[in-house]
């Protein structure tokens, strides 16, 4: 997989409006699915989407162009769902319920997202992990950011370090299912079936609840089940 240009990382969200290169984008993500990897190749995808596997690079660049328009596709719908999120008039502590659920469901429904997320940070060009960083791991940062510090303004949260929040939450979500192949030799866990996404969500709310709330309204919030 080559370096993504410059032109390839700028022009990605309008390539996303184009109806050709919607139907790569729809073709690439439900192969993923269907597959539960992200190796995909271009004829796969030419006679997944019956585009021309050439307009790959027409659009996008490359591959790597492609892989990144399907990440930001999806988390711009996520990161528009966290603005609405935030605006609405309940408590820190239920939007801070609806967030890790917000997460894990993200993850569950687009089973590949965490591995394009490790694989355009980590182990692909400096231009595709800046971008990734700049409309994914920023604005939920800033969202996360937001939320705690309207929490501990109306007496509900503990003031926690936003960075630490954001490692464990996310980190924590991320590794569900990134780790799953390597959880189950040691532990016999199986795949993420709908019941384990449920019980996680509990878990996680259980957790991140009974460490950030003040104890007047950790009691509340027990009550309120």
């Amino acid at each position: 997989m080559g370096p993504i240009s410059n032109s390839a990382v700028a022009s990605r969200q309008p390539a996303a409006r184009n109806t050709t290169a919607e139907k790569l984008l729809v073709a690439v993500s439900e192969l993923m699915i269907e597959r539960n990897s992200i190796e995909v190749s271009l004829s796969d995808l030419a006679q997944k989407s019956g585009v021309n596997a050439a307009l790959v690079k027409y659009h996008f660049g490359n591959k790597e162009g492609l892989l990144l328009a399907l990440l930001a596709r999806d988390a711009d719908t996520q990161i528009a769902h966290l603005e609405h999120l935030l605006k609405q008039p309940i408590p820190s502590t239920e939007k801070l319920k609806l967030h890790i659920a917000g997460i894990i469901n993200a993850y569950y429904r687009f089973p590949y997202m965490n591995r394009l997320l490790h694989l355009l940070l980590h182990d692909s060009s400096d231009a595709a992990a800046a971008s990734v960083s700049q409309f994914f791991v920023k604005p939920l940062l800033d969202f996360q950011r937001r939320l705690l510090d309207e929490g501990v303004a109306k007496g509900e949260f503990k003031a926690v370090d936003p960075v630490f929040f954001y490692t464990h939450l996310v980190g924590a979500c991320d590794h569900l299912f990134h780790a799953r192949h390597a959880m189950s030799r040691a532990a016999g866990v199986s795949a993420v079936t709908e019941e384990v996404r449920r019980r996680y969500i509990d878990y996680m709310t259980d957790t991140f609840l009974g460490g950030l709330l003040r104890p007047g309204v950790q009691q509340q919030a027990s009550a309120a089940g």
